[in-house]
């Protein structure tokens, strides 16, 4: 509402379409075989564990480091809760979280190949391990939206910062990276601009997506 959004927008790395009012245009959950295959990797090892469904964001331990920027990020609190099992069949999303940047690396590699076919698991950021339906990933919501506003991908201009972003840098006619991503999201993207706390944003608009666009009198 406070930016006035008037168009369809994607939640969940596409895994949820919805209209300007918040009603829901598509959903894909997170298969269940990947939810408990997630889950049972997760609880072996020092993360914690966050889980989004019904639009709810659920947990059962908010002691953990990054709860106040997430807090802040979504606008919206937590839902405490003592097990994860009522939720399960209806996931929109997981996330693992940790200050150990390796090890969500590491089970984002493993847990890939495990739920292969099932659900996808990538790093939004270095401390943020995500886990979503196949079809939850942000080149096909990128294609679905396009499609909605009848804007040829050739024409569709995106800029992200995580690992989640290059499935849409590949669909997109113009793709920028954020000058805080990692090296092997830029490799990816046709432009670098400057990071967030450098306007990056708004330098990209003006410098690479305004001289494109159309413009009409």
């Amino acid at each position: 509402k406070e930016l006035g959004i008037d168009v369809p927008f994607a939640a969940f790395n596409g895994g949820i379409l919805a209209n300007p009012d918040g009603s829901v245009m598509a959903r894909h959950c997170v298969d269940r075989r990947a939810v408990d295959a997630a889950l049972s990797l997760f609880a072996r090892h020092p993360v914690a564990i966050w889980l989004f469904a019904d639009d709810q964001w659920y947990l059962t331990n908010p002691d953990t480091q990054y709860l106040g920027k997430e807090l802040d990020a979504l606008g919206y609190g937590y839902v405490q809760v003592d097990d994860f099992g009522p939720y399960l069949d209806r996931v929109d999303k997981i996330v693992a979280t940790c200050a150990d940047f390796d090890l969500l690396a590491q089970l984002e590699k493993q847990l890939s190949q495990q739920i292969k076919g099932q659900a996808l698991a990538a790093r939004s950021q270095n401390y943020y391990l995500d886990v979503t339906a196949l079809l939850a990933n942000k080149g096909d919501a990128l294609a679905e939206l396009a499609g909605h506003l009848g804007v040829p991908l050739a024409q569709a201009a995106v800029l992200g910062d995580g690992g989640n972003d290059v499935a849409m840098f590949r669909r997109a006619g113009l793709s920028i990276a954020m000058g805080q991503a990692d090296a092997s999201v830029k490799a990816h993207a046709d432009h670098v601009t400057a990071s967030n706390r450098e306007q990056g944003v708004a330098d990209a608009i003006d410098a690479l997506i305004l001289p494109r666009a159309p413009h009409t009198r």
